[in-house]
């Protein structure tokens, strides 16, 4: 896939780039040069590796929160 680089400076991400990448307006890329050639990563995709890793069940919501009580007494001691 190729782009332009306006007069800016600025070019445009291909909407099948985009989608795959699950970008949205305001998302930070990182840009890094390497043996000659622009590596652009977003940060974000380093999260996502982590997606459905973590399994939850029913809780038991009154112990949680005593639980957590008892954490911020021990910090305050």
């Amino acid at each position: 896939m190729q782009t332009v680089i306006s007069s800016k400076f600025q070019t445009t991400i291909p909407k099948k780039i985009r989608e795959q990448l699950s970008l949205s307006v305001s998302d930070a890329l990182e840009w890094e040069v390497e043996d000659g050639r622009i590596i652009v990563t977003s940060p974000q995709a380093h999260f996502l590796k982590y997606k459905n890793s973590i399994h939850v069940g029913e809780g038991d919501i009154e112990a949680d929160i005593q639980r957590a009580r008892k954490k911020r007494a021990e910090r305050s001691a």
